[in-house]
């Protein structure tokens, strides 16, 4: 059952990378990564998350404006 639960969010979702990653880590100021957006908890957890977990990170921080590079 779970089997079909991630092939149905994998075909929802679009095409995306493995991770919101940009290679600018900084959460200097707050829990929020300067660069992907995501929070330290977020970052930290990634590798364990379900599609649908991942998915609505992708959706808040592309809201938001993330990733940014160079910033």
């Amino acid at each position: 059952m779970s089997d079909l639960r991630v092939d149905t969010a994998r075909q929802a979702a679009p095409d995306r990378p493995d991770t919101p990653c940009v290679a600018v880590c900084s959460t200097t100021f707050d829990e929020v990564c300067r660069g992907c957006g995501r929070t330290v908890v977020e970052v930290a957890h990634w590798v364990s998350m379900t599609p649908e977990q991942k998915e609505a990170v992708w959706q808040r921080i592309l809201a938001q404006g993330y990733p940014r590079r160079n910033t």
